[in-house]
């Protein structure tokens, strides 16, 4: 296994360790904060196609729940229900692995950026290229307000909050209550939505007290990236939907005899 960490190490951390340091000596007044800021949104610029192609499966699936609705409702047979399922992806166009698939494309390269941060503060020079050069001083004052190297309670309240709104505008379609057999099953899936919504925040607000508040600062801009990026994809899937639903209306009256 010591292998995959040297290939993770020298793929993903090291290339955004040195990218950090040379941002905090690029931008004005050697600002920590506003490195890790710029560092996180070039990432998820970088990272936009896979993010786009999942969040716009996530949507086209939320779009399509009524139905799915209807297909449990009718077909209480597990086979036929599958069988049904599939065919509504495939008019669709959604392949439901591919936002799964998609999201753990991402997760190294995320987790490299996470670790890259909890040690913004107490940079180990062995890891740095020979053409970057560490700055003789880090402000990791940011906003004259946060140090950057101890835990923040608003900043790490910040985080939490952000994730908080970013899991309730990207939740996963929820699972309506049902008399069939799979019923617990489906309750099952609300009680972990549920978990994820309001127990994930609380969590990363504890983890992120423990850390230097460059973490707290690298999930809230993570979150209000994404959740940027959730709402316009929304807002225009929505728009389609209405589009194609008003044509559909229009061509069914029209099909009626007069």
């Amino acid at each position: 296994m010591a292998w995959l960490l040297v290939i993770f190490n020298e793929i993903f951390y090291r290339p955004l360790l040195n990218a950090l340091v040379w941002l905090t000596g690029f931008l004005p007044f050697n600002d920590l904060g506003l490195a890790v800021i710029v560092l996180t949104v070039v990432v998820r610029i970088v990272l936009f196609p896979l993010t786009h192609r999942s969040i716009k499966t996530q949507n086209k699936m939320k779009q399509i729940e009524p139905e799915l609705k209807k297909i449990k409702d009718n077909f209480k047979d597990r086979q036929e229900q599958a069988r049904r399922t599939m065919e509504l992806y495939r008019a669709h166009g959604i392949n439901p692995l591919s936002g799964i698939l998609l999201l753990f494309l991402q997760l190294p390269i995320l987790i490299a950026l996470y670790l890259v941060f909890r040690e913004s503060v107490n940079i180990d020079a062995a890891y740095l290229y020979g053409f970057i050069a560490v700055p003789e001083h880090v402000n990791t004052m940011f906003l004259g307000l946060f140090d950057l190297s101890q835990g923040s309670m608003i900043l790490a309240a910040a985080a939490a909050l952000s994730q908080f709104m970013q899991i309730k505008l990207a939740k996963l379609p929820s699972i309506a209550r049902s008399s069939s057999p799979g019923a617990k099953s489906m309750d099952f899936g609300k009680m972990m939505s549920w978990q994820m919504t309001y127990f994930m925040p609380l969590l990363i607000f504890f983890i992120a007290m423990r850390f230097p508040s460059a973490v707290s600062l690298y999930w809230t801009t993570l979150n209000i990236f994404a959740t940027v990026h959730e709402g316009i994809v929304r807002k225009k899937a929505q728009k389609i939907y209405a589009v194609e639903g008003n044509s559909s209306k229009d061509t069914n009256s029209d099909s009626k005899p007069s």
